[in-house]
């Protein structure tokens, strides 16, 4: 049974990211168009995003809720510029048990009308305060080009909301969301962010403020990973959101939302990913390793599986996800391919002879080939697993940070702009009007993915009309 092989990277990234979606599968194509089945593997990866933002949450207080997936079509209509920028993308019902409706439902886009509307009558005094809200759902977004796990009809995330006194606290929470998101992108997705604010043609539909996070995928383009949103007064104002403050007078809240979505699966395919499938950050991986056994004769089959199985349970007792690769019918050699494909950090291989001298060939994901490979002695697997997988954590941040580097130029003319851009980021000054963004967008495909926090400081002239700028951003084709 040969394994058909990817496209490279080189040859048609596209082409590479969708084959190999499929062949790990993380994924496969609904009946219905645009949108996106996740297989067990893609869901255990999944998951385990989950759990590293969930405890992160939880940490700063944020409790989980749940919000119907029907939403009144009024409420849509409540705040104008979200219906704006919602009405093209949404589904609508309009029949239900065989009738029609009085009034239609919207299949939720994202949940901050009706929960504005229920916390309208939650919230009564400055004692109710703050409110932090998260909850893990799908929401519906009609999409008309799609593409699995990146952007399709139906997708996974969490939602988080939350009320505030005041502006001040507020937008502290924008930003404490932001970080946990840079934080997670950085520490268990190995991948490194840009944290930025979004321009006023890139924000969320409603929102005064937009943050997000941005990443360099491997063929130099940007994905936005992450966004937090500062929602000011407007959903407050629009759903009557108010609340005593404590001189008796009558206050509208300040409100926030913030997403992380299964778009992030995409990212960490698309960061880390070779020419030979997937590679997983230990801290996420479905599997951080698995034991591949090689035998020829039933004697020797018999020897390797009851080592085998001894070192899966000495390695699930340490706290490291482990498989052991019982299949019958396939070749060693055509399982390595397979667990190179589905990305696992670390294979150990182990047969008769590794048995015998009591040690095992642990190989790397990260480093292909020769240079991957070491022997250890069966004592001391857990202990050398535990560190190799914290290297090839720390190496795949390191190299996809280098990667960036390197593929991000200080444009100071319009032409260094164009030409960063055809396989990079441009850092550029950029005076904010919407024109200069525009010009640039339709001249260049590319977009003002966010003004980086961190700046250099200086100022300089607008990299489109030369005018006096205090301010630099990142600009670059994007998912």
């Amino acid at each position: 049974m040969a394994e058909e092989k990817l496209p490279t990277r080189a040859q048609d990234f596209s082409e590479w990211y969708n084959q190999l979606v499929l062949k790990a599968q993380l994924a496969d194509y609904a009946p219905v168009r645009g949108c996106m089945i996740v297989r067990p593997y893609g869901w255990a990866l999944w998951e385990n995003i989950q759990q590293a933002l969930d405890r992160r949450f939880k940490a700063t207080g944020h409790q989980n809720v749940a919000f119907p997936l029907l939403i009144p079509r009024s409420f849509i209509d409540k705040e104008k510029h979200h219906v704006e920028g919602f009405s093209p993308e949404l589904a609508v019902v309009t029949i239900g048990g065989g009738e029609e409706l009085a009034e239609p439902l919207v299949i939720r886009p994202t949940s901050e009308t009706i929960i504005g509307h229920m916390w309208s009558k939650w919230i009564q005094s400055y004692r109710d305060l703050p409110v932090l809200m998260n909850q893990w759902n799908s929401v519906v977004r009609w999409e008309l080009r799609t593409k699995l796990f990146l952007r399709t009809l139906e997708f996974y995330w969490q939602e988080g909301h939350t009320a505030h006194a005041t502006r001040e606290e507020a937008e502290a929470e924008t930003r404490q969301m932001l970080d946990i998101y840079t934080d997670f992108a950085v520490k268990d997705a190995a991948i490194p962010v840009i944290p930025g604010k979004k321009s006023d043609a890139e924000k969320f539909a409603g929102a005064d403020t937009t943050f997000s996070i941005e990443a360099m995928m491997s063929d130099g383009k940007a994905l936005q990973s992450g966004t937090s949103h500062f929602l000011g007064q407007n959903f407050a104002q629009a759903f009557e959101v108010r609340y005593l403050d404590q001189n008796g007078q009558l206050q509208h809240c300040w409100t926030t939302s913030w997403g992380l979505s299964t778009r992030m699966i995409g990212a960490i395919i698309m960061v880390h990913g070779d020419d030979q499938g997937l590679v997983l950050p230990p801290k996420l991986a479905p599997y951080q390793a698995v034991i591949v056994p090689i035998f020829k004769t039933d004697e020797e089959k018999t020897v390797v599986l009851e080592t085998a199985r001894k070192l899966k349970a000495e390695l699930a007792k340490a706290d490291i996800r482990v498989t052991l690769d019982e299949r019958e019918g396939q070749s060693p050699g055509w399982k390595f391919n397979d667990w190179e494909m589905r990305g696992v950090p670390l294979r150990i291989e182990l047969g008769p002879k590794d048995v015998a001298k009591q040690a095992a060939v642990l190989a790397r994901r990260d480093r292909p080939g020769r240079e991957g490979k070491i022997s250890v002695s069966l004592a001391d697997l857990p202990s050398t697993v535990e560190r190799l997988l914290a290297e090839i954590q720390q190496s795949l941040h390191d190299k996809a940070l280098a990667f960036r580097k390197s593929n991000t130029h200080d444009a100071t003319t319009y032409e260094d702009l164009k030409k960063a851009v055809e396989n990079g980021f441009a850092l550029s000054f950029w005076c904010g009007s919407t024109d200069c963004e525009a010009k640039i967008k339709e001249e260049t495909r590319a977009t003002m993915r966010c003004i980086p926090l961190e700046q250099p400081g200086g100022s300089g002239t607008c990299v489109a009309c030369g005018k006096p700028s205090a301010e630099r951003a990142i600009f670059g084709r994007a998912y």
